[in-house]
C-alpha cells in the first residue's frame, strides 16, 4: 500500500546490517522467535514505502568466530563456524518476512544449494529490482572478515545507497558506552576518519574503509525504537550519520 505521508523515502535502496544478538531478546543465547518477528516488522514497513532491502546478519547469538577462537580452536575453523551461524539467522528472518508477506531470497556465500542460493551478483540485483528482499549470509565466504566487512561489501556491489546499521540499546554514536557512562558524548555526524581515529567502535576498520573509499554513508540508528528504520527513510528519527568530506549521503564536494 503506497504510503501518501512519504512518497518519497531519503533511500531507494539500502543495506540493513544488524548483529546476530539483535535477535536473541532477553534470552542470552540463540533466536527469540518474537523479536525476530518485531524487527521482521520494521523491514516489512520499510519495504511498503518501494525501497529495496538488502540485510545482513550477524551470527553472535549461536557462535563467534572470534570468541570460539580465543578459547583454542583454530581461527578458520571458527570463522566458518561463525558464519554458518549466520545462515541459521538469515533463514529465521526469512520466515518471519514471508509470514508478513514480504518475499525474500537467502544468498549464501557458502553453497548450500538445499536451503539458499549461491551468491551471484547479477541474480541478486535482479531479486532486488523484483522487490525481493535479499539477506545476504555467509559472511564474504572468507574467514577473518567479520559480518561488517560483508555487509560493506554487499552494499557496494547491490549499488547501495547507504548502511543502515541497527544497533541495540543506543540510538547513535557515542564516545563511550553510553549504558555505562553518563556523560557519553553524542554524535549527529561524523567522518569515517574520525571513527577510526577514535575508535568510535561503529563497524570493523576494513568496513569503514570500504565505505569510506566509495563514499558509501552510514547511518546508526537504534533497533529498539518502534518504527525507527522506518522513520530514517522518512527522514525523521534520531541517527548519527558517517559520511566523508563531503555533504553526507551525496558523494559532492561540501
Amino acid at each position: 500500500m503506497a504510503d501518501t505521508q512519504t512518497p518519497h523515502p531519503k533511500y531507494k535502496r539500502v543495506m540493513l546490517k544488524i548483529s546476530g544478538e539483535a535477535l536473541m531478546g532477553d534470552q542470552g543465547f540463540g533466536l527469540h522467535p518474537p523479536t525476530v518477528q518485531r524487527i521482521a516488522q520494521e523491514v516489512k514497513a520499510v519495504h511498503d514505502l518501494g525501497v529495496e532491502i538488502c540485510m545482513v546478519i550477524g551470527g553472535g547469538n549461536v557462535f563467534r568466530g572470534l570468541q570460539g577462537s580465543a578459547q583454542g580452536m583454530e581461527r578458520t575453523t571458527a570463522d566458518y563456524m561463525g558464519m554458518l551461524a549466520t545462515v541459521m539467522n538469515a533463514l529465521a528472518m526469512q520466515s518471519a518476512l514471508e509470514e508478513l508477506g514480504v518475499f525474500t531470497r537467502v544468498i549464501s556465500a557458502i553453497r548450500m544449494d538445499e536451503v539458499a542460493e549461491p551468491y551471484i551478483r547479477r541474480r541478486a540485483v535482479r531479486h532486488l529490482e523484483k522487490k525481493r528482499v535479499c539477506v545476504f549470509a555467509g559472511g564474504t565466504g572468507n574467514p577473518y572478515f567479520t559480518t561488517d566487512t560483508a555487509a560493506a561489501l554487499r552494499a557496494n556491489e547491490m549499488n547501495c545507497e547507504a548502511i543502515l546499521m541497527g544497533k541495540n540499546g543506543v540510538d547513535g554514536i557515542y564516545d563511550k558506552d553510553p549504558r555505562t557512562n553518563s556523560d557519553a558524548k553524542r554524535y549527529d555526524k561524523v567522518t569515517y576518519d574520525e571513527v577510526l581515529q577514535k575508535n568510535l567502535k561503529v563497524m570493523d576498520a576494513s568496513a569503514i574503509a570500504l565505505a569510506r573509499d566509495n563514499s558509501l554513508p552510514i547511518v546508526v540508528f537504534s533497533l529498539d525504537e518502534p518504527g525507527g528504520f522506518r522513520g530514517i527513510l522518512a527522514g525523521d528519527g534520531t541517527y548519527t550519520m558517517v559520511h566523508g568530506s563531503q555533504k553526507p549521503g551525496t558523494g559532492e564536494a561540501a
